[in-house]
């Protein structure tokens, strides 16, 4: 039987999309290909090495990998972590340079976003070894729950039952809009505001003196940051909210706005070039402060626009079914295992 080697540092830094990406994908396949043997981080040659992070001991085993196939999960570029970490810039110019060189040396590269294929191969990256494969996230461990709950929720977080809840997802950097929440929470008094996530690289986080002097000093009385949460118990933040607020001025596939989407919220992100063929009209956005805001008020005063809302985001985690990205994850294996990466070795 074919054998692939899942190969992740992921939960070294807890509070990373890459993380739950990480689990996610290992517990589909691991479920659903039935004809695979599929081993997590052993320190063994498999037919398939798959590379889910770029950390140095995986650059030696990729070089040393010469019978199997190996795969490297991009779930970043030098792009995207321009404004993500603050570096030295000679640092910088070291580490982005590894990772490309780590996704050269790989027989094949999966991408959670098809924008970044034409990124890939400005670096000299061939076409055909690139396939796009979007995240995905279980309906198994995002759901809805009834009243009740969802009451009891607020409660425990000190959020009155009948307000409306804006929540932002992600880590507190500035890429991710972090400022521009706050002053958007500023111009809705009426409107309760959490942020769920952390500075998981402390001040290497880009922005982070700066949030950190905001959080400090200048906080509105309805904006909530709950910290790092632990994804078990995600599901009861998503249960509080009305909306997915996700102002990200960067990213690739948050992992944040598909389990949003397993409860059907509305989301509301900036518009990037990135998401146009990725959600479709299963979102709303917007591009500047009074826009969001805006989109925030009528949300909360309209009720057919909000159930329009989450009709479209309804249809998007029907889009990303477990039945629709486990056919392409199978596909993508098997024609690794038939293919000429195998005949060669």
């Amino acid at each position: 039987m074919f054998s692939i080697n899942m190969l992740s540092k992921a939960d070294s830094i807890k509070g990373q999309g890459v993380l739950s990406a990480y689990n996610e994908q290992v517990k589909l396949v691991k479920s659903e290909l039935n004809d695979y043997n599929i081993y997590e981080n052993k320190l063994k040659f498999c037919n398939i090495m798959h590379f889910h992070t770029i950390n140095l001991e995986y650059y030696f085993l990729l070089l040393f990998a010469k019978h199997s196939v190996t795969v490297s999960y991009v779930h970043f570029l030098p792009e995207t972590l321009e404004g993500s970490i603050h570096l030295p810039r000679f640092m910088k110019e070291v580490f982005y340079k590894y990772v490309i060189s780590f996704y050269k040396n790989s027989d094949k590269l999966v991408v959670v976003n098809p924008y970044f294929i034409k990124v890939l191969e400005g670096y000299g990256i061939k076409r055909d070894n690139i396939t796009y494969i979007p995240n995905f996230v279980s309906n198994d461990r995002f759901y809805k729950v009834n009243d009740k709950i969802k009451e009891q929720i607020r409660y425990e977080y000190n959020i009155d039952k009948d307000k409306f809840v804006v929540l932002g997802v992600g880590q507190l950097q500035k890429r991710k809009g972090v400022v521009d929440f706050i002053k958007i929470a500023k111009k809705l008094p009426d409107v309760e505001f959490i942020w769920a996530g952390d500075a998981v690289f402390g001040k290497m986080s880009e922005g982070y003196d700066e949030i950190k002097k905001i959080m400090d000093s200048n906080l509105p009385s309805n904006v909530h940051f709950l910290g790092l949460i632990e994804r078990e118990k995600m599901n009861d933040i998503y249960n509080i909210a009305n909306v997915m607020f996700l102002p990200s001025y960067e990213e690739l596939f948050p992992m944040s706005i598909l389990e949003a989407m397993c409860l059907n919220l509305p989301i509301l992100i900036r518009d990037l070039d990135i998401y146009k063929d990725i959600l479709f009209d299963f979102y709303i956005g917007g591009n500047n402060n009074d826009e969001f805001t805006n989109e925030i008020r009528n949300l909360k005063d309209d009720i057919e626009y909000y159930n329009k809302a989450c009709e479209n985001s309804k249809k998007g985690n029907k889009f990303y079914s477990k039945e629709n990205v486990s056919h392409m994850w199978k596909l993508f294996y098997d024609k690794l295992r038939v293919g000429d990466d195998f005949e060669k070795r």
